[in-house]
This record gives C-alpha cells, structure tokens and sequence, in this order.
C-alpha cells in the first residue's frame, strides 16, 4: 500500500491518480498508525514551508514522517515534500523543517551571474542531468524533461545525496536520494511518461 500523507497540500489527488495509473493500492491519509504499516509512504506539497510545517505538527504527523523514514520504508516527497525534509527554509525565518536531511533551503535568484533575467517562480518544463544516479531514474538518460512549479530550492553541501540537477538562474537540485528517503523537487504526477517512470521505480524500492 502506498500511503500518501494528507495535510491539506494542494496536488494530493494528482499524485494518487498517477500512482492508481501505475496500478498501485494507495490510501490519503493522515492516519498516523496507517502511515507507519505501509509499503511506500509519499509526501506532497504544493504551498509555503511554514504552512506546511504548521499542518504537519496539527495533525502529528511529524513523529510519523521520522519513524517511517527510520523505519526503512521507502518514502518519496514531492516539491515542497522535499524542502520539508531539509532543517530550514528562507521562505519561513524560524520555523524548523522536518530535519531528515541536513541544509536550508534557499531562494531562487532572479538573474544569473551573466545578468540574464529570470522569472520566479519557475514555472514549466526543464531538463534533469544526473550527477549521482538514483534508483528513481533507472531507464531514464540525462536531458530527460519534468515539471517545475516553485520559487525556493535545495544547494546541497553534501553532494553524494544529490541524484539530479537542473539549471535555471543558477543549478538546482532537483533530486535526492538517502538509504530508503528519496525526493523530487519536480512534480514527477505531472511529468508525463517520465514521471510516470520515476514513480513506477519508487514503487519498485
């Protein structure tokens, strides 16, 4: 069963679909009990780091997350699911993240090192390029496009966790992996066959 953890983020019922797609048995639910007994265990997010984190400890999901990802059970965020692993964010000043993985998350910059002008948020389909190869691109190359929405990301000190990168005003990392804690900042329920790809691997963890 994959539980998708319910804390009233925006792109919960995309994310079930594209896992119904696939053919999987899957429950939205903020059921801490029902969390911990599943097989994967998905976290999304659409919205600001600090609401989210505020939803989060409501409904006590928090303790769930932890004993789920020290558990060993496969678990997967996605977008803002990711920035909620990491410790902090400049989005929301003092408020504390789930602190799976260690770093903060930061701003996108508005204008690349040449002076070239970006958009934010970025907002549209861009190319993965795999440094590290995780599990979750196993059948994919490099230039493989997903599906951006989002005006914060992830610039790891720890670069042996990074599995993909994109570049817009600056290199984004786009995906983590850590023992059995994976993340996109991408929307994999949104990136047609390549994410539908993406998730069938999770799924095979």
């Amino acid at each position: 069963m994959v539980a998708i953890i319910d804390y009233d983020a925006g792109n919960i019922k995309s994310v079930e679909k594209a896992f119904d797609y696939l053919g999987a048995d899957t429950v939205i639910t903020r059921d801490t009990n029902e969390i911990i007994r599943a097989d994967h265990v998905v976290l999304p997010g659409v919205g600001s780091f600090g609401d989210a984190m505020k939803k989060l400890n409501e409904y006590g999901l928090v303790s769930a997350i932890k004993e789920v990802t020290g558990k060993g059970i496969p678990f997967l965020g996605i977008c803002l699911g990711q920035q909620l692993l990491f410790e902090s964010s400049e989005e929301s000043d003092g408020v504390s993240g789930l602190g799976i993985l260690r770093e903060k998350i930061i701003s996108i910059p508005d204008e690349d090192l040449a002076g070239n002008k970006y958009k934010i948020p970025q907002i549209g389909w861009n190319s993965l390029k795999f440094p590290n190869k995780g599990r979750l691109f196993k059948g994919l190359d490099d230039g493989a496009y997903v599906y951006f929405v989002h005006s914060y990301y992830l610039k790891a000190e720890n670069r042996d966790i990074v599995t993909a990168t994109t570049d817009y005003s600056v290199t984004i990392d786009a995906s983590v992996e850590s023992g059995n804690v994976f993340a996109c900042q991408f929307h994999p329920e949104k990136s047609a066959e390549v994410g539908m790809q993406i998730l069938k691997n999770f799924l095979e963890v």
